[in-house]
């Protein structure tokens, strides 16, 4: 049942939020605390079936997931027939034209590991959001994985209505101010299971004609061996490996 997996998730969050590990740790701490009350905020803002989030299997996504399980559990915890009802979290996966098949694979088992029900699009971002929309018209908020480090980030506030033009809803960003280091800092803090192109080197993945191992993880000695990518660690070089179609 759905809420068995937000008690279960919400037991991760609090078993990191009490765990050691130094300065960075400490950090991540501080950006789970705030997190979970931006989507407390949301949570209280909008009714269930007025919320979805978006969902690619990347890694920013995947920290957003497991806080907002944790964040149901916490609302509403005390009446677990609320999430059961629910039955799954509405989640649009807006797949690249051409899409790493590992991505896929990840995004699919992971939806069934956080209880989410995928509603894949293969559109351009913003008609695949007007399609989404079009056919769930209770849903007013989408819960975004963008941090500020990413393009267009810069600007953005938690809670942000979409740009002239665009499908009219609210965007939340619960982990927009988070650095590089502290996602993987919580996803392997966490024992969290991730898509393993990032192990092969990649730290920001786009589709196949897009996406290219980080440069900068490029093993010395070698031309074709990667360190993974939690072994980065400055934000700027996180999209080394992207480049313009």
């Amino acid at each position: 049942m759905f809420s068995q997996t937000c008690h279960k998730f919400s037991g991760v969050v609090d078993s990191f939020l009490a765990s050691n590990g130094g300065a960075l740790r400490k950090a991540t701490q501080d950006h789970v605390r705030e997190s979970l009350r931006v989507l407390h905020e949301a949570l209280e803002r909008y009714d269930l079936n007025q919320i979805s989030l978006s969902y690619n299997g990347g890694k920013d996504c995947q920290v957003m997931v497991i806080l907002l399980l944790a964040a149901l559990w916490r609302r509403f915890g005390e009446d677990p027939a609320v999430l059961n009802n629910l039955g799954a979290f509405k989640s649009v996966y807006v797949a690249s034209e051409k899409a790493f098949e590992e991505v896929d694979t990840f995004v699919d088992n992971s939806c069934q590991e956080y209880g989410l029900q995928q509603i894949r699009l293969s559109e351009p971002m913003k008609a695949a959001f007007e399609h989404f929309l079009s056919e769930n018209p209770t849903v007013k908020a989408i819960i975004v994985g963008i941090r500020r480090s990413d393009p267009y980030g810069q600007q953005l506030k938690p809670f942000d209505p979409t740009d002239s033009g665009w499908p009219d809803f609210m965007r939340v960003h619960p982990v927009l101010e988070w650095k590089y280091v502290n996602i993987w800092d919580f996803l392997r803090g966490t024992d969290s299971a991730y898509c393993c192109l990032y192990d092969k080197g990649y730290t920001s993945l786009g589709g196949t004609d897009s996406t290219v191992p980080n440069p900068k993880l490029l093993k010395k000695g070698t031309c074709a061996e990667f360190l993974p990518a939690y072994a980065l660690v400055k934000d700027e070089e996180e999209r080394l490996g992207r480049f313009r179609k």
